[in-house]
């Protein structure tokens, strides 16, 4: 790692370091929109004043309060109480709190595209340290945001936060962030070059931001892609325009945050790539009589009110263009449940929609320690040939073929709780995935034990249209090279996180006694 890396990494961890002295009692979900709100006016604020003095370089100064000059370059016009410099004059001013949250509004007043997305009413309302808020504010001065374009600073602090923030919500929460080296996993697998992207449940936007990088890795051009997405929760609908907005990225997020199954705002959307990751194992999604007849499961049986996994499945199944691809998250019961799911899965099956199935590691996600399945549909798994990003692929038959991975032991530590698919897992996986797919795949790809097998129409249906990776995926028998120590470490480790939430429980219904005036 280079000096400037190093610098740079230091930016970041003291603004998360500073923050945090400014959480006090306020919740991370809450907190979170008031670091994010400050991070977004300080870019904000240092493009206009980039732009402005363009303007007066060009000779039109009469132009410089004029939002159309700003807006036509993909630049925020910022009144002068929204700009930066305005804030920092006054951070250690008493009313800062209300200043701050007047600068967010006007610009959102100002700038159509902002509608709906910055923070409302956060800093007054939670009555924050004011010496606290200053000392923040005085960190996030001294980012350049300018400095380097190729390096992305704003948007890697950006990126940090949110993972910081899912991390310290925990399990139940957090669902706004997909763990980064996930969604770079999906991007290389589906490679989402050209056309319409969908993410049905988008979070804070990290499918989109990951695709336009994906595009720029690859030497693309993101002119060639539309984004559309939906988000139920408010404040996390405001987080992805905000996410976007940093990075200059345009999106069609709907006219509003709005639940996918009962308020579509694509309705009539034909994607080519669809990323996604949904809620796992959503309950009571719909009611007992409740879209029975939607339109996006014909063809199929209605999924079940008890859990939205499939009805996830479908509604990106029913959103895909004729030659698109799908790559989502879910948790591993939605391979193998019955009833409806199973009468689902076996025409999905049938139907020639799944490509590939890939065990994720445990405790990759912040919000479960569970292990998790990515999950790759395509509506044309036929003989083909195409162009992508000027390079000829030649695409064999894959009629009711499925390649089933397990990267259960893949994955290294960070963090001493998490584990992540690094860089060059992702490449692997990816190129034994492309190599499969291929015409002279006999020649490049091969069934490997404890790691990947090619399934054809017959197993699937001795093993009845189970998509269990371990029901084809050949496995050496292990149990004379366990590590015990290893082993008691990672159950130590799992019945100490069971004890901790078990103390939580109790210290909740004790306080909550106390509230209503008993003693326990």
């Amino acid at each position: 790692m280079s000096k400037k890396e190093i610098k740079e990494k230091s930016i970041e961890v003291t603004l998360w370091e500073t923050a945090n002295k400014l959480r006090g009692s306020v919740e991370p979900a809450e907190y979170k929109h008031v670091v994010l709100g400050l991070i977004f006016l300080k870019f904000a604020s240092d493009k206009f004043e980039e732009h402005r003095k363009k303007l007066i370089a060009e000779g039109k100064e009469k132009y410089i309060e004029m939002a159309d000059f700003y807006n036509m370059s993909n630049v925020f016009f910022l009144d002068e109480i929204s700009r930066w410099s305005y804030i920092a004059k006054k951070a250690k001013q008493s009313d800062i709190a209300l200043i701050i949250d007047t600068a967010l509004h006007t610009i959102e007043k100002n700038n159509k595209s902002l509608k709906g997305a910055l923070p409302d009413n956060y800093f007054s309302r939670l009555g924050l340290d004011i010496t606290k808020l200053a000392s923040l504010i005085d960190e996030i001065n001294k980012i350049n945001t300018l400095k380097d374009k190729e390096q992305d600073l704003v948007g890697r602090v950006y990126e940090y936060f949110l993972k910081k923030f899912a991390i310290a919500e925990g399990k139940g929460k957090g669902e706004f962030y997909t763990p980064k080296t996930i969604v770079n996993l999906i991007a290389e697998m589906i490679e989402p070059y050209r056309g319409i992207i969908y993410d049905p449940c988008c979070g804070s936007g990290g499918m989109f931001v990951q695709s336009v990088k994906f595009i720029q890795a690859h030497q693309g051009n993101t002119k060639n892609v539309a984004i559309y997405g939906q988000e139920y929760t408010k404040t996390t609908y405001k987080l992805a325009k905000m996410n976007l907005a940093i990075r200059g990225i345009s999106a069609n997020l709907g006219e509003k945050d709005a639940d996918t199954f009962a308020d579509d705002q694509h309705k009539d959307l034909k994607a080519d790539y669809i990323m996604a990751n949904p809620p796992f194992n959503q309950k009571d999604w719909r009611g007992e009589n409740e879209l029975i007849d939607d339109p996006r499961w014909r063809g199929y049986d209605v999924p079940p009110k008890s859990n939205a996994n499939y009805a996830w499945i479908l509604n990106m199944v029913s959103k895909l263009s004729e030659n698109g691809t799908a790559g989502f998250i879910l948790a591993n019961g939605a391979l193998s449940g019955g009833g409806e799911e199973y009468k689902i899965r076996k025409t999905l099956i049938e139907n020639n929609l799944v490509e590939a199935i890939i065990i994720i590691p445990r405790d990759t996600f912040y919000t479960t320690d569970i292990s998790v399945t990515l999950w790759i549909l395509n509506k044309n798994k036929k003989a083909r040939s195409i162009e992508i990003n000027g390079k000829q692929k030649n695409y064999r038959d894959r009629e009711k073929e499925i390649l089933f991975v397990d990267l259960r032991r893949w994955g290294t530590e960070y963090e001493k709780m998490f584990i992540e698919i690094i860089p060059e897992d992702i490449t692997e996986v990816a190129r034994n995935f492309h190599n499969w797919q291929q015409a002279d795949y006999k020649r490049t790809y091969k069934n490997v034990p404890e790691y990947c097998y090619s399934a054809n129409f017959e197993e699937l249906q001795e093993n009845n249209f189970s998509l269990v990776p371990s029901k084809y995926i050949e496995f050496v028998d292990r149990n004379s090279e366990i590590d015990f120590d290893t082993e008691m470490k990672r159950i130590q480790k799992e019945f100490k996180t069971l004890l901790n939430e078990e103390k939580q429980s109790q210290d909740q219904l004790i306080n909550a006694f106390k509230i209503l005036g008993y003693e326990l």
